[in-house]
């Protein structure tokens, strides 16, 4: 059985102001000659299939697209819930992609043999099973207690998540031994999750949509798997030098700080005897993002050394960090004589200060293009003094007013 693990796809994303269809369309079709090249029987999607709860047509587009030409392949197809992700976007066609070989899990099920997938092979025989685990907000498998602490809800909350996951994976064995008795060999087991794990190295990214979320979930308290498939964290990585405990990361560059990231995707091989191998295709780069830093002297040669990254049909898109001259005013004229006639586009330039009160000024200087709506509400958030129980309200309060205005202007 060979699984193609992907994640943190971010269809729709905005990109201060930049639209990132062009990458994601290249990308899905690199994707589907690697499965064709590959001989691949299934494509896992492990959480942030959107950046939004309610993407754009174009993005549902892309989303569609995927799931018909994956089927003409005959190429099984599971998709999970992430944080990114509505729970009512991905299920509202969740019935029909089923007849389209695609299955989805939007959310954490209170009935755990809900969330056991068979993934098949090419051939139509059962592959593996999947204990399908989404992204698992508190209210999925919690009820908040009154006088805890924010330590005891973060404990409890890391205690029910356990627990699903244990019967999940309960369900997944019996589902097995089913199985195994009616084919003869035993089927790998798959495990999957949309959260942060001890030890994992994040970028700036990868942000929580609501307050008090879950830090680091232990690696040791994932029920024993042949392969555990996770998203969330963009930067691919072993977790714990363990070879089946993976984060596959997100296919393009999702910030500057990733953007010298080679980015990939696993093919995952199993057999019953467990995991044989694990293989990253390394992701084409299909648009530059590059940071830059230094005084107005060395910013000349750094900007041209980025331009040649790019092309005047694709240019560089660029960050670029002053030093020492920081306190001009007239940073981005002088910036822009720098880069005319290259391939680059600066989307962002930012201030080097070295105090806290020149650091301020730089955030007050933001624009919105480089904030989310949900970055802006919680930094007004933390300027309160509110109960947890009542930042978690106003956050996922103010989450439903940013989609129903989002779905007004789709």
């Amino acid at each position: 059985m060979r699984i193609l693990h992907t994640s943190d796809w971010h269809l729709g994303q905005n990109f201060m102001g930049k639209s990132r269809q062009a990458e994601h369309q290249e990308l899905i079709d690199w994707l589907l000659t690697q499965v064709e090249e590959h001989a691949v029987d299934a494509v896992l999607v492990a959480g942030d299939i959107f950046d939004t709860g309610t993407p754009p047509s174009y993005a549902r587009e892309l989303y569609s697209q995927l799931v018909v030409r994956l089927h003409t392949e005959g190429v099984a197809l599971l998709l999970l819930g992430g944080n990114h992700d509505s729970v009512a976007t991905l299920g509202e066609s969740r019935e029909l992609l089923a007849c389209l070989s695609a299955k989805v899990v939007a959310a954490a099920s209170d009935d755990a043999a809900a969330q056991v997938v068979v993934l098949p092979k090419r051939s139509g025989e059962a592959g593996c099973i999947v204990c399908a685990i989404p992204f698992i907000r508190p209210r999925d498998v919690l009820q908040s207690q009154a006088g805890q602490s924010a330590v005891d809800k973060q404990l409890s909350l890391q205690s029910a998540i356990q627990q699903h996951y244990q019967a999940v994976h309960d369900a997944a064995c019996v589902r097995r031994d089913e199985l195994t008795a009616k084919l003869g060999c035993s089927l790998p087991l798959i495990a999957t999750g949309h959260l942060t794990t001890v030890g994992a190295s994040a970028s700036e990214s990868v942000r929580e949509i609501y307050v008090g979320a879950l830090e680091a979930f232990p690696t040791t308290a994932f029920p024993p798997s042949d392969y555990i498939a996770l998203g969330h964290i963009h930067r691919p990585q072993k977790i714990g030098g363990q070879e089946h405990i993976r984060y596959c990361g997100s296919p393009i560059s999702l910030s500057f700080d990733e953007g010298h990231q080679q980015k990939e995707v696993l093919l995952v091989d199993l057999d019953a005897d467990g995991l044989k191998a694990v293989t990253p295709l390394l992701v084409p780069r299909f648009q530059a993002l590059v940071s830059v830093s230094g005084n107005l002297s060395k910013l000349p040669a750094a900007i041209g050394a980025a331009a040649l990254e790019g092309s005047y049909e694709r240019p560089v898109w660029l960050e670029v960090t002053v030093a020492e001259d920081d306190y001009l005013t007239d940073l981005p004229e002088r910036i822009e004589m720098m880069v005319k006639e290259l391939p680059v586009e600066v989307l962002r330039i930012r201030r080097q200060r070295g105090n806290a009160a020149a650091r301020l000024a730089a955030e007050a200087s933001e624009t919105l293009d480089e904030l989310s709506p949900h970055e802006v509400f919680a930094r007004r958030l933390q300027q309160e003094e509110l109960a947890e129980d009542l930042q978690l309200a106003l956050c996922e309060r103010y989450s439903g007013i940013v989609a129903s205005l989002q779905g007004e202007e789709a």
